[in-house]
């Protein structure tokens, strides 16, 4: 897929999108293949996917976000909790800064945190952050148990196993989880709600192909969890 395509869909997605975002989005190819030649976060010939494998999959959570939860969907829109004050996001185990930088590309008014405990990962992330003039992200390198920071949201892709991935991020988030996850995910989200007595009703998932009629989406989900 080429920025052009790209351009298609996400201008049809999210038809609030400003000429300043699409630019970021357009340069993304370039300092993802410069940062890639350096620092290796992408394979080599996933490289030339970059919007669809990457970008594309990293805005599903948008796209759950706008047609499965309209309300907070605005919110990240306007930065603004319900409550008042700015909306936070932690992205845990970002990498190269995926889903965490196309996500603050389209969400200029939330801050997000952009977090990974491998440093090579987190100079590419910023790299590309700065190159993009992103003001709303802040990148560290650390452990996710080591932050004494809390959020209203917790994105990730992929990082490891719910089961896994839950007591990280204990008492770190207000809202939920949004978590890009593919494959059979009912015996992996069983294990997760029984190992940490969650409610009936608080995970849902969602199927990206809903959005996007790709092979390469099939059998990938967001997954939410409800705090």
């Amino acid at each position: 897929m080429n920025y052009e395509d790209f351009k298609t869909i996400i201008t049809e997605s999210f038809p609030q999108l400003c000429p300043e975002q699409l630019e970021q989005f357009a340069a993304m190819d370039m300092l993802y293949r410069d940062w890639n030649s350096k620092i290796n976060v992408i394979s080599r010939k996933d490289i030339d996917q970059l919007y669809s494998h990457h970008v594309l999959h990293s805005l599903a959570i948008a796209a759950f976000l706008k047609y499965q939860m309209p309300e907070a969907f605005e919110a990240f829109i306007s930065g603004v909790k319900v409550n008042g004050g700015r909306l936070k996001v932690l992205d845990l185990g970002t990498g190269g800064g995926f889903p965490g930088i196309p996500l603050a590309v389209l969400f200029p008014e939330v801050d997000f945190t952009l977090c990974d405990s491998i440093g090579k990962k987190t100079i590419v992330a910023s790299g590309v952050a700065a190159s993009l003039g992103l003001k709303n992200v802040k990148v560290v390198n650390a452990r996710a148990e080591s932050l004494d920071e809390s959020f209203d949201y917790i994105v990730s892709r992929a990082v490891t196993s719910l089961d896994n991935f839950m007591p990280w991020v204990k008492g770190k988030y207000s809202e939920g989880i949004l978590y890009l996850k593919g494959g059979d995910l009912v015996e992996e989200i069983a294990t997760a709600m029984g190992k940490f007595r969650m409610r009936k009703g608080s995970v849902h998932t969602w199927g990206i192909d809903n959005w996007l009629q790709d092979e390469f989406f099939e059998q990938k989900m967001v997954i939410f969890i409800e705090k």
